[in-house]
């Protein structure tokens, strides 16, 4: 009997951790073909242009593996320069992005170390997937390069997708040199004209990476930043309080005005007694997903419109030191401001960005070298230039949740539902690509659940077995 064949498309944490623990699972033999660019098996995230970037998570939190909580703790305690630090200082520390990478990469090497002893073949294909079909026989892929591949069965673990471009008049303004559309690039960073000011759209978590790798990359001149509600991210703060009021009184299925009623005043339970509202919000965080399954559409599509970025503010939240930097930064070189882009005309040396200032409440103009997008990654399938997923979209080999987050999928099997509303019994994914469903589906603390969860799926499948006991 032919062994089975696994693919496995991105190279990200969700990628190589399913694989991990599908090496862990499976004792007989398989293939498992692994597609990306792959330059360094960590992901985007993890593989930064900065050794400055920082997680914004403390280390004790970030450990790849649901049932061993200290593993990264205890990796990094191992590494030269912290055999002699606290252990109890590094769990709480966060640590750069880059030392992650690195512990990504040994994670990594232990699995195909294991994977060669069990006589499980795994084979990294450099290049992007362009195609999909679902036949009789499993799943058939096709790489950028035309190359055809045939699996039993696929996980698709794509990860964060580049952010959409603003609707401005000039839209040849995006096909530009000056207009970088992908922040997680190095190259939007590097060799900057000094003669005149960057312009970052967005002013997220992302905008505060770019900003400091600007600044790494000897950019000595002034950073505009321009969004719809300006600067609002929130420090990380010292206090290790938990808090367990709101979710002792949180029903079975409590409506979007219940939970809203509840935080509000849970809130004013804490700050009536000098303390910040991050631990009622916290709190939420192990739930939030089955909150979100139980909101109706109309329940979901109010928290987009209204509570969307009140709830990012308080759960994305920035390192102290980082915070203390862009408050420092802002007052020398990065200018905030709330407003909309209106249109880019591109000049002789220089870029003209025209916008409405909110604050003045008048239209301005501006001169930059180049734009940066930090907006955020897109969602929408359809708005994906040149994506498989979007090809798949059009086919019906899957279909997106009605708010457009992500991609229908059974999140007890991980398998994607086809329009005619039955699971794919070989097609799955995770990670950001079930945002739709759970919401908070994009951190550590969910994907090694997810992954883990995952590769147990595939097993019994493997082994034709039940996936659930009735």
């Amino acid at each position: 009997m032919n062994p089975k064949k696994m693919a496995i498309i991105g190279g990200g944490f969700t990628g190589i951790m399913t694989i991990t623990h599908l090496v862990e699972n499976i004792d007989s033999p398989i293939e498992i073909l692994l597609f990306d660019k792959i330059k360094a098996i960590r992901g985007i995230a993890y593989n930064p242009y900065s050794e400055k970037h920082l997680l914004n998570v403390a280390a004790g939190k970030m450990s790849a593996y649901p049932t061993q909580p200290d593993d990264f703790v205890n990796w990094v305690m191992e590494q030269k320069g912290y055999e002699a630090q606290d252990k109890t200082f590094i769990q709480t520390a966060f640590l750069t992005r880059s030392l992650y990478g690195r512990y990504l990469e040994n994670i990594w090497k232990q699995t195909q170390q294991k994977a060669k002893l069990k006589n499980i073949l795994i084979s990294m294909v450099d290049s992007y997937v362009t195609d999909l079909d679902v036949t009789d026989n499993g799943i058939s892929l096709t790489t950028e390069n035309n190359r055809e591949f045939h699996s039993d069965y696929c996980v698709i673990a794509t990860g964060n997708h580049i952010p959409r471009n603003p609707p401005i008049e000039n839209s040849d303004f995006y096909r530009s040199r000056n207009y970088f559309q992908n922040p997680w690039r190095p190259e939007s960073v590097k060799e900057v004209d000094q003669e005149f000011p960057v312009l970052i759209i967005g002013n997220g978590l992302t905008m505060v990476d770019t900003v400091f790798g600007l600044l790494e990359n000897e950019f000595e001149g002034n950073i505009f930043s321009i969004s719809p509600n300006g600067f609002n991210i929130l420090p990380h703060q010292s206090t290790h309080l938990t808090y367990s009021g709101l979710t002792e009184e949180l029903t079975e299925n409590p409506t979007l005005r219940e939970i809203l009623s509840l935080v509000k005043r849970h809130i004013k339970i804490l700050c009536d007694k000098g303390i910040s509202a991050i631990p009622v919000i916290d709190s939420l965080r192990p739930l939030t997903p089955k909150i979100w399954e139980a909101l109706t559409e109309k329940e979901k599509h109010v928290f987009m419109r209204r509570l969307r970025h009140l709830w990012g503010v308080a759960r994305h939240r920035l390192p102290m030191e980082s915070y203390d930097k862009i408050q420092s930064l802002r007052k020398e070189k990065l200018h905030i401001i709330s407003g909309k882009i209106i249109n880019f005309t591109e000049s002789e040396g220089y870029v003209v960005v025209e916008y409405f200032d909110k604050k003045e409440s008048r239209l301005d103009t501006l001169k930059v070298s180049r734009v940066i997008n930090c907006t955020g990654p897109e969602s929408d399938l359809l708005r994906l230039n040149q994506s498989f997923l979007k090809k798949c979209l059009e086919k019906e080999i899957l279909y997106q949740d009605k708010l457009k987050l992500g991609i229908r999928t059974d999140t007890e099997t991980f398998q994607i539902i086809r329009p005619n509303g039955n699971p794919h019994s070989n097609l799955f994914t995770l990670g950001t690509n079930l945002k739709g469903e759970l919401w908070e589906s994009t951190a550590v603390p969910e994907l090694r659940v997810q992954t883990q969860k995952l590769a147990e799926t595939i097993y019994k499948l493997m082994q034709d077995k039940p996936l659930f006991v009735m």
